[in-house]
């Protein structure tokens, strides 16, 4: 049974991650140390290495594999970086992340998400990362500013709070827009006010809990 998930593990790494252009070799040895299976809902195990989003319940999901490991290589975090995840889920990403930075602050609306994930950072020995319950979705600045933050549900529009937030040099991935065409952007504070917007690809997530919506023109 253990040769069956690593193959899987290593197909998934394979056929999925690597031709999605992941190919810094540390995001993808991560993949084999931190097991995501163990993060999955158990009704939804068979699923764990399938390139598709995983229920969670109350609507929400786990990012499909891929696009966790490109959010991984993009933000490309360093041991010196505190980082600020906006929704966190399973705590997949929270470990991945934990095992790359220095510190790790992610806020959860969902206080079942929030409970989940604080078993399964506890169960790997994550020490380093604090799981928070709140409303991210427009501003958390209590620990700011940070080297890297990352919204893992999709914004109509950036909220400018999160830009601010960043450190000179710091990163944030945000998917802005609205359904069926959104943008994954990588932003980079190059200066105290001054930011460099990189279009990284194209995609579809659900959008964040209570995120701002924009006015929209009524014809």
């Amino acid at each position: 049974m253990t040769m069956d998930i690593e193959k899987a593990r290593f197909n998934m790494v394979e056929q999925q991650i690597r031709p999605w252009d992941v190919l810094d070799q540390g995001v993808l040895n991560l993949l084999f140390k931190v097991k995501r299976e163990e993060f999955v809902p158990l009704a939804y195990q068979g699923l764990t290495f399938v390139d598709m989003e995983i229920p969670l319940g109350h609507g929400e999901v786990m990012l499909s594999p891929k696009l966790e490991a490109r959010i991984l290589q993009e933000v490309a975090v360093k041991k010196t970086d505190k980082v600020l995840e906006v929704g966190t889920g399973s705590g997949y990403m929270t470990a991945l992340l934990a095992h790359e930075a220095m510190h790790v602050y992610s806020v959860e609306i969902i206080p079942e998400f929030k409970m989940q994930a604080d078993q399964n950072l506890k169960a790997h020995g994550i020490t380093n990362a604090t799981l928070e319950i709140g409303d991210a979705a427009c501003d958390w600045n209590r620990q700011g500013p940070y080297d890297v933050i990352i919204l893992t549900g999709s914004v109509p529009v950036i909220p400018e709070k999160f830009k601010q937030n960043l450190t000179t040099g710091g990163r944030l991935f945000v998917v802005e827009g609205d359904a069926p065409l959104m943008e994954a952007k990588l932003i980079t504070c190059v200066a105290d006010g001054v930011y460099n917007t990189v279009v990284l690809f194209e995609t579809c997530i659900a959008p964040l809990k209570n995120v701002l919506q924009p006015q929209r023109f009524v014809f």
